[in-house]
């Protein structure tokens, strides 16, 4: 070999040494960020090769012959993709971030999930991070603007009271709540523990008639939160401390100024005036501040344990909250403790069970906080005049005088005397058994149970509030048990296949048996020993009732529901979607020949992007057309309202006297059947700019069928005046909602420190009543003012519970003007100048009743839901917003006596010609400015922002030696403003009821809330 030749080689072999040597070894481990915990089957490939690996059960692995400056791509299911430039051999640790979007790929759509890009029905989800953002106390809180097409509204502000969650629109007169599944089996949303969740799925449309008679409300699908296998043991601690203060106050008069309108009111009623001397008021007693206190605490701790081998998983967790509420706090109180443990074991390749329970102790005390003679009735009407204590410290007396009635006391003093206690003790769960039968098929068997044992004591010492309504002259004490039952038993099948490789199928159907059961103990004992709480108890109340005997009363009920039902979910090349469902269902509710309902429902979509035809998706990564046809039922009614049952009061004369005995109590109606509701919706999802952008559009139309309406109008003969009787059921209304949603969702990744994601949806809703077929062609509901007919109505052709009273047309500013106009005399006195002048509808030249015509709608016309997040380092953000566009609400919190005090909108009331042509004359004559009129219907559309948190998370650096995988504190404020042109306290509440649901009589305020708290992960 010459040197030339030996040169060459030796290059040769020199530079085969140094590509080799850019070869390297990678290795390291993969950690979850949230708890820094080891993930196992984590995919590493080497970008552009076939080289890689995956990591172990503890996290780690190692790549051999790696080239320097390669790109590895580390990927794992729920967690975002990394891409990681290789540039030495130095171990890595690798962070995956959960990627929530990639949780909701797999959907829970009842007795079964599916992938996400197949759902063909109006399906939303909220997973455990909104719900960890919002921090709310009750989990109904975290579905307002988050969710399009759903609308949560107060029933009060007050601590542990009920939320109302509307989908699509109010549907019934009736129950129109939708119905609640946790973990498969039908569950109690008030109980849980918001922290347990780790999703809520909600079936809008035809999706939910696979559970039939119990989806006409839709369906809310809660998943809580289980091990994994192959997990090490995770521990999270979260607590939080609030501070809670009223979030708005009505303005009302000072002393000054109510000493001012008054005497200008008994001056225009030709009286003397009560303040001579209107300078010695001064400010004098701010009732409502004196209700409403300041720094009222709210107390959040939770933790969990969770984990897995490579067969068993688990998961514990306990939670404690309390509350006090802003309006009297030491006695409307609220506590809920949970206990939860979830289980699951894969005992055989073919058998797996699982086993979830969840304990829950609720402890509540109230006072009256609604309507009439409520405490913040009585502060909004109490005069600002009156000291709220007399010298020697006892409770001040508001005067029984005409111009103060007979039901406004002190309300402090009304705090003082209320006595009262709840106590619920809830266990339920679910057991569940998964058996791969033989290939594609599995067999599930689930039983899920709820038992429920409460306590109520209600107390009322004897006490005078100076010749009231609510003066006691006997001491007595209320207390009830009562227990409540249920269990269903799911069995059904599932088998999943595919044939000639593009058509894929799964097949589910099975059988539901549901039984619930209950029974109810109410007692009233007199003469309680000391007038004290103390001794407040049935076995030590001494006196017995007018009539001699203890008054007691009962209930017992046994209902039970069997169902069948099937679906067929197909799919050709997951491009063209189809499903099918039904379901049969029986119930106990009805009589014969009506016992039987059935409720079919068809599913389609087509993912128009994987058609050759639409190109390679530059722009527009995905888009689904789909589109959802079925019937749903309801029997959320009264048992036994086809039957005739003695459970009414008779009074007879025997053998010349006069004794009690019982009678027919609701009028029969052997034709009961169930509520139909008729569902049709068609959407779009889309997916654009790698899937930065994502939109869902949907537009539907929900009829409602056959309403069970209650109080059907009977003859005379038959009666239903007797104490227990009541008029039948009927079949006899149609309601039709109609609406479009729309959501849009942008993430963004701006290199490895900052990341943003905002949210937005709009959902706007038609609701028309077609059909009241009760013998008036309307329904009543609601109350207003004492002694006026109802303001709400159900009339075909008008919205569910509109308002129903007397136009106005300004203020009558001189004699002249009361001359020209038809005469309101029929509303109760003649119109004088300063009087408001009512329409004349119907032209007939006289205001009357007749006159009466709709005067808003409690239905929002449009709500919005607006929230941004953005992570900076180790810094993070949130805010969420809703609003609520074109409702009305009627206020119904002012009492229409002279004396009371008044809001400061009546310093612009008329006091001469020009003076004001929208707040009447103060008078103490007779006038109909107080009848039902839109003078006090508002518009309530509001805008709140509902929460803001900021955190920042600690280092990893400082805070491994501690032992932690994750420190984050943060501070953040609930329900922190409302933008609203109403004056009342909440322009988002209702009392729930369809008909008569948007009347104020003093809604309780929600509380503004600034909370701080920690998050430890370990």
């Amino acid at each position: 070999m010459n040197i030339k030749q030996s040169t060459l080689l030796f290059l040769m072999l020199l530079g085969t040494f140094i590509l080799g040597a850019q070869n390297i070894k990678v290795s390291g481990v993969v950690v979850d960020a949230e708890f820094g915990s080891p993930l196992p089957g984590v995919n590493l490939l080497i970008k552009g090769t076939s080289l890689g690996a995956s990591s172990d059960f503890d996290g780690n692995f190692t790549i051999n012959d790696v080239p320097l400056n390669s790109v590895l791509v580390v990927s794992y299911i729920g967690y975002r993709t990394v891409e990681i430039t290789i540039i030495n051999d130095e171990p890595l640790n690798i962070v995956m971030q959960e990627d929530a979007q990639s949780l909701d790929e797999v959907v829970v759509v009842g007795y079964g999930t599916q992938k996400k890009r197949d759902v063909t029905g109006a399906v939303s989800i909220v997973n455990s991070q909104t719900i960890d953002d919002l921090k709310p106390v009750k989990v109904e809180q975290a579905l307002q603007g988050t969710v399009a097409g759903v609308n949560v509204t107060t029933q009060s502000g007050a601590p542990g009271a009920g939320l109302d969650i509307r989908i699509r629109g109010v549907g019934t007169n009736g129950q129109s709540g939708p119905t609640v599944i946790i973990d498969g089996y039908v569950g109690d949303i008030n109980v849980i523990n918001p922290n347990d969740i780790e999703s809520i799925t909600v079936l809008k449309d035809a999706q939910a008639a696979i559970y039939g008679t119990i989806g006409a409300n839709g369906i809310v699908l809660i998943t809580t939160k289980s091990g994994k296998l192959g997990q090490k043991t995770k521990v999270a601690f979260n607590s939080w401390v609030g501070y809670q203060e009223a979030s708005r106050k009505i303005p009302l008069l000072n002393a000054t100024e109510y000493g001012v309108l008054l005497n200008e009111t008994y001056a225009n009623g030709g009286q003397a005036i009560p303040f001579p001397n209107i300078n010695t008021l001064g400010v004098g007693t701010n009732w409502q501040n004196a209700v409403l206190e300041n720094n009222v605490p709210l107390i959040n701790h939770d933790f969990s344990v969770s984990g897995g081998s490579e067969k068993i998983t688990y998961a514990f967790s306990g939670s404690h909250v309390y509350q006090q509420g802003i309006v009297a706090p030491k006695k409307t109180d609220f506590r809920r403790n949970t206990a939860r443990l979830a289980l699951g074991a894969q005992l055989s390749d073919k058998i797996k069970v699982s086993t979830n329970v969840i304990y829950t102790y609720l402890d509540r005390d109230s006072v009256n906080d609604f309507g009439l003679g409520s405490v913040l009735f009585n502060g909004l009407n109490a005069p600002p005049t009156l000291s709220p204590f007399q010298p020697n410290g006892d409770f001040s007396l508001v005067p029984n005088t005409p111009g103060l009635g007979i039901e406004i006391i002190n309300p402090l003093a009304q705090i003082f005397n209320t006595y009262n206690d709840f106590d619920l003790r809830k266990l339920n769960g679910t057991v569940q058994v998964d058996y791969d039968m033989f290939n594609n098929f599995t067999l599930t068997s689930r039983v899920g149970f709820n038992t429920t044992n409460q306590e109520g004591k209600q107390f009322f010492p004897i006490i005078n509030y100076g010749g009231k309504v609510f003066d006691t002259q006997r001491s007595s004490v209320n207390q009830n048990k009562q227990n409540f039952n249920d269990y269903s038993l799911d069995i059904f099948g599932t088998y999943t296949n595919t044939f000639a490789e593009n058509h894929n199928v799964t097949l589910t159907g099975g059988t539901t048996v549901f039984k619930e059961w209950g029974t109810g103990l109410f007692a009233t004992g007199f003469d309680v020993p000391n007038n004290s709480w103390d001794f407040a108890d049935i076995s030590l109340a001494v006196g017995t009732s007018g009539e001699g005997v203890r008054d007691v009363g009962s209930f017992a009920f046994d209902e039970r529901r069997l169902s069948f039902f099937g679906r067929l979910q197909y799919d050709f090349k997951g491009k063209y979607l189809f499903s099918a469902m039904i379901r049969r269902d029986s119930s106990t509710k009805f009589g014969p020949g009506n016992q039987v309902g059935i409720f079919p429902s068809v599913t389609g979509g087509w993912v128009i992007s994987d058609e050759a035809f639409f190109g390679d998706g530059g722009t527009v990564n995905f888009m689904k057309f789909r589109a959802s046809y079925g019937l749903l039922g309801n029997d959320q009614i009264p048992a036994n309202g086809f039957i005739g049952l003695l459970n009414g009061e008779g009074e007879y004369v025997l053998d010349g006297n006069v004794v009690n005995g019982i009678a027919t109590g609701q009028l029969p109606n052997p034709n009961l059947k169930w509520e139909e509701a008729e569902k049709f919706n068609v959407g779009m999802d889309l997916s654009m700019l790698k899937n930065r952008i994502e939109i869902t559009t949907d537009y539907f139309i929900n009829n409602r069928r056959d309403l069970l309406i209650p109080n059907i109008p009977v003859s005379g003969i038959l009666g239903v005046a007797a104490p227990g009787a009541a008029s039948p059921t009927v079949n006899a209304g149609s309601v039709r909602n109609t609406g479009f949603e729309f959501a849009i969702n942008y993430k963004e990744y701006i290199g490895e420190d900052f990341n943003f994601g905002i949210n937005y949806n709009i959902t706007t809703l038609t609701n028309k009543v077609t059909e009241v077929n009760n013998g008036t062609g309307f329904i009543e509901g609601g109350a207003f003012g004492v002694g006026q007919p109802a303001p709400s109505r159900m009339e075909v052709g008008l919205p569910l519970g509109y308002f129903y009273g007397y136009k106005t047309d300004g203020i009558f500013q001189n004699a002249a003007e009361v001359a020209a106009h038809p005469s309101q005399t029929a509303l109760g006195a003649a119109a004088q100048p300063g009087d408001l002048r009512f329409v004349d509808i119907n032209g007939d030249g006289v205001i009357d009743e007749n006159d009466r015509t709709n005067l808003g709608n409690p239905i929002p016309d449009i709500t919005m839901g607006l929230n941004f997040n953005f992570n900076y380092k180790n810094i993070d953000f949130v805010m969420y917003t809703f609003a609520s566009i074109g409702n009305d609400m009627v206020r119904n919190y002012e009492r229409a006596l002279t004396d009371v005090n008044r809001q400061s909108y009546w310093l612009d009331r008329w006091r001469g010609e020009g003076t004001s042509n929208s707040v009447p004359r103060l008078t103490t004559a007779a006038t109909s400015n107080f009848v039902f009129s839109d003078f006090f219907v508002e518009d309530a559309s509001y805008v709140r922002i509902q929460n803001v948190q900021v955190g920042y998370s600690l280092p990893q650096t400082a805070i491994e030696k501690m032992g932690f995988t994750k420190v984050r504190i943060y501070v953040g404020a609930n329900n922190l403003y409302t933008f609203t042109k109403y004056r009342g306290f909440d322009p988002g509440a209702s009392s729930g009821a369809p008909i008569g649901g948007g009347i104020d009589f003093g809604f309780y305020p929600i509380p503004r809330t600034y909370l701080m708290g920690v998050n430890l992960n370990f």
